[in-house]
C-alpha cells in the first residue's frame, strides 16, 4: 500500500507532478490529491494500486520495513552505459 509520504517523495525524485502523475496512473487529480493529504481521507484501494504501478513503470520501488517507509529509484540501465568520472 502506497502512502501519502511515499507517493510525494516518489514524484520528487521523477520531477513529476501531481498532473502528470495522475494522467501516467490513469486516476483523476482529486483523487491523488486525496491519496496525497495528510488528513487521513478515504482512497479506493484500486486507486492507491494504479499509482504505485505508474511509479513502478517509472523506476520507483516503495519501500516498507518495521522501521519506516520510503521510495527508491532505480537506475535506468542505459544510464549505467554513459561514461563516468573518476572518483576522487
Amino acid at each position: 500500500m502506497i502512502t501519502a509520504r511515499q507517493s510525494r517523495a516518489a514524484r520528487a525524485l521523477l520531477n513529476w507532478t501531481q498532473e502528470t502523475l495522475a494522467e501516467e496512473a490513469r486516476v483523476s487529480l482529486t483523487a491523488l490529491k486525496r491519496l496525497e493529504s495528510e488528513n487521513g481521507l478515504d482512497v479506493y484501494e484500486s486507486t492507491r494500486d494504479q499509482i504505485r504501478r505508474a511509479f513502478e513503470a517509472a523506476g520507483i520501488v516503495l519501500l516498507v520495513t518495521d522501521k519506516g517507509e520510503g521510495v527508491l529509484l532505480l537506475h535506468d540501465p542505459a544510464d549505467e552505459k554513459a561514461p563516468r568520472p573518476p572518483r576522487r
